[in-house]
């Protein structure tokens, strides 16, 4: 037990042997009252450990050994525990040998050895194929006061040997205790996806420390260090390019198709290839806190969340499999005193029913499709934080989408300089007024700002010098040049606040903006020296995806957007979108969010994830895009597209939409078998070995089918 006022820590590890929640609820009842240990957390799919406790009473040494006594061993390093090999795999083995007595009970009975030497053999197939399960079902009874499926083979198993039918109840213990011992390497199966995104990462990473390059684990890398990254290796983590220049495959992370160029100044994100060159590249984050670990504890904590289906399977099996025991005992009973058959064929039957009844097959077909989704996702650069997203995804039909930084790339760019011919006499120009627009702008930190003294240093134009710098929100800039202030802003601030009139240049004004760009004007508080046009150039795959979207099943896509509604109506028409909303402040798209949703029901808003926070969050699901290295765009949303690209948002929902498929696909069949199985039961027409093949066999391909998913 841990006291109230101890200073708490928490040890998270990997373990082996972790396989399905029946190992989660044995290790917390194993680790519950261990001296100085407090809270324990469990996530059985991607096999980790949260332990709180109190190093004044215990240590991580002593934890370890704990697990390790437990049958749960710890893992060293940054891996997951393999499975054991087949032969040193208890589980198998057991399974092994009472097919091996099944096979002998069999031939003894052909050869004409004595009935009860088949039995005993039989027998004893019963008691070691059904030991892990059985012990399975009688824990559960015991400490969780619940009958399950396990509970329910047990049982029949059990009845099959009292009634004379050993060789039946060696067949089922047997054939379940396949399907037991191969749930490990199923899970192992879906785990595939994390193991891959751990392996992204070197295990080692060459350091530049006191003057010395030191070869040292990746997870020893500090703040500050300097690493070197050769050609074809993989990023060790997060940094900043010191030296060199290459190109780097991000495809790893974002999934980006084309390597990017590297500079000095740039960042890398752990996981990515480099190309060409060799990188001298600074540490930014710690092993612990780069992008790949992130994405990896991102995608085991998803694969926890539960969505609606599965926790409606998982209710309705707490409650189905002890109505089954249930029936199974009314049949036993009723049939003989009701209709007058024999108490053997009653039991039999009521046997069969138990066994063809257990939904093995209805409680995996969620789990198993949601999680190997979820980890293909994640390997294709989009995160999505748990099954209930991916299951609300599979049901969008309106996409509404930011215009700058989604489909346009953010980054304005100066399209046309225009000099008035009524303005000042020494800004006739269109390099006189750019030099005089930069000098404006050089202390301003608004997109256009910097669009314009980018524009101005492509041009090698010096900037002006200007005084008394002032910038006003919403509406542009000001300053002095020359004993005189001039300001730089939108027509509307120069018309409405200015008093300036605008008419000699409305049309050209009106030009502009028709083609979906913005004017920026510059002058004094008289008139207007000249227009400065600016466009943020849309996405090159943009119209591509929205025609996607459309084709994915995607009915209404709007555009949400603080811009002119001029502008904004020419990209929309640029791109094929179907709606527009324009001069939206951040509570403005809130509302339409929301007017959307209740016009069309399931809304997917897509953002940058940190000036569309508020959208995001009312929106059924909000998705952020090109978040890769960005802390707060991959908390703020449900999904998180890692690259800044379009058709990953069509990806996403053709993958919720196959998932939700196959979900559906596996839930049919899984009720279809048990509604045969059931039916040919009670009418007597199935024996038991035949429920136990078609009951085994439903849920071999249900696993099957769910690991499609893992295929991108």
């Amino acid at each position: 037990m841990v006291t109230s006022d101890s200073v708490l820590q928490t040890y998270e590890v990997r373990v082996g042997n972790l396989d399905c929640d029946h190992d989660v609820a044995a290790l917390k009842r194993a680790l519950s009252g261990v001296t100085g240990l407090g809270e324990v957390k469990v996530l059985p799919n991607s096999a980790k450990v949260f332990l709180t406790y109190d190093p004044a009473t215990t240590s991580v040494e002593r934890l370890n050994e704990k697990l390790d006594s437990l049958g749960f061993p710890p893992q060293k390093g940054i891996g997951m525990a393999a499975r054991p090999r087949p032969w040193r795999n208890p589980k198998v083995i057991a399974s092994a040998a009472s097919g091996l007595l099944l096979l002998l009970g069999w031939l003894f009975g052909l050869a004409g050895a004595s009935e009860s030497v088949s039995t005993a053999t039989y027998i004893a197939a019963i008691l070691l194929g059904g030991y892990f399960f059985g012990r399975e079902a009688i824990e559960e009874l015991i400490f969780e006061r619940r009958v399950g499926i396990e509970f329910l083979m047990s049982t029949a198993a059990i009845v099959s040997a009292s009634m004379g039918q050993a060789a039946e109840g060696a067949m089922l213990a047997f054939l379940y205790s396949i399907s037991e011992a191969a749930e490990g390497y199923t899970e192992e199966k879906t785990r595939s996806a994390i193991k891959a995104l751990m392996d992204l990462t070197p295990k080692h990473a060459l350091v530049k420390r006191e003057g010395l390059e030191l070869e040292i684990p990746v997870e020893e890398i500090v703040l500050g260090d300097v690493f070197i990254v050769r050609p074809g290796q993989s990023v060790a983590t997060d940094g900043l390019v010191l030296v060199g220049s290459s190109g780097v495959n991000q495809a790893p992370i974002t999934g980006e198709s084309v390597p990017v160029e590297k500079q000095p100044g740039d960042t890398v994100f752990a996981g990515t290839i480099n190309g060409e060159g060799v990188l001298e590249v600074k540490a930014t984050k710690t092993f612990a806190e780069n992008t790949v670990s992130r994405i990896i504890e991102m995608v085991e904590e998803a694969q926890e969340r539960k969505g609606k289906s599965q926790r409606f399977i998982e209710r309705f099996g707490t409650r189905y499999s002890p109505g089954v025991l249930l029936i199974g005992i009314l049949l036993a009973v009723v049939l003989p005193l009701v209709f007058g058959t024999d108490w053997v064929t009653s039991l039999t039957r009521a046997t069969v029913f138990i066994v063809a009844a257990a939904p093995c097959a209805l409680v995996i077909s969620v789990p198993i499709t949601l999680v190997a989704a979820l980890g293909t996702g994640a390997r294709q650069g989009v995160l999505i934080k748990g099954g209930m997203y991916l299951e609300e995804l599979a049901k969008i039909k309106t996409v509404a989408l930011d215009k700058t930084g989604t489909l346009t790339r953010g980054e304005p760019e100066v399209t046309d300089i225009l000099a008035c011919a009524d303005g000042r006499a020494d800004v006739e120009s269109p390099e006189q007024l750019l030099a005089l627009a930069a000098g404006v702008e050089r202390y301003s930190e608004h997109p256009l700002a910097r669009a314009i003294l980018r524009h101005a240093q492509t041009k090698s134009v010096a900037p002006v010098d200007i005084t008394e710098f002032r910038a006003m929100t919403g509406a542009g800039a000001s300053g002095r040049f020359q004993d005189r202030s001039i300001f730089i802003g939108k027509p509307d601030f120069f018309e409405k606040q200015l008093r300036v009139n605008l008419d000699r240049i409305r049309d050209e004004i009106d030009r502009l903006q028709d083609e979906g760009k913005t004017a920026v004007l510059l002058g004094d508080d008289e008139r207007v020296w000249g227009v400065l046009a600016l466009r943020d150039n849309v996405r090159p795959n943009a119209r591509k995806a929205i025609d996607a979207l459309h084709t994915v099943g995607v009915q209404t896509v709007a555009m949400l957007t603080g811009d002119n509604l001029r502008t904004a109506q020419t990209i929309a028409r640029e791109l094929g979108i179907d709606q527009v909303y324009a001069d939206l402040k951040p509570e403005d798209k809130v509302v339409k969010v929301r007017e959307l949703a209740q016009k069309y029901g399931h809304v997917a808003m897509v953002g940058d994830g940190v000036n569309d926070a508020p959208a995001l969050a009312e929106a059924t699901v909000g998705i952020a895009m090109g978040t890769a290295g960005t802390d707060v765009a991959l908390e703020t949303a449900d999904v998180a597209l890692m690259a800044d690209d379009l058709e990953k948002l069509v990806y996403a929902l053709r993958l919720a939409r196959r998932t939700q498929s196959v979900v559906n696909q596996n839930l049919a069949l899984s009720m279809v078998v048990i509604g045969v199985l059931v039916v040919g039961a009670v009418a007597g027409v199935f024996s038991l070995p035949v429920a136990v093949v078609g009951h085994e066999l439903s849920e071999f391909i249900v696993i099957a089918s769910g690991l499609r998913m893992l295929r991108s």
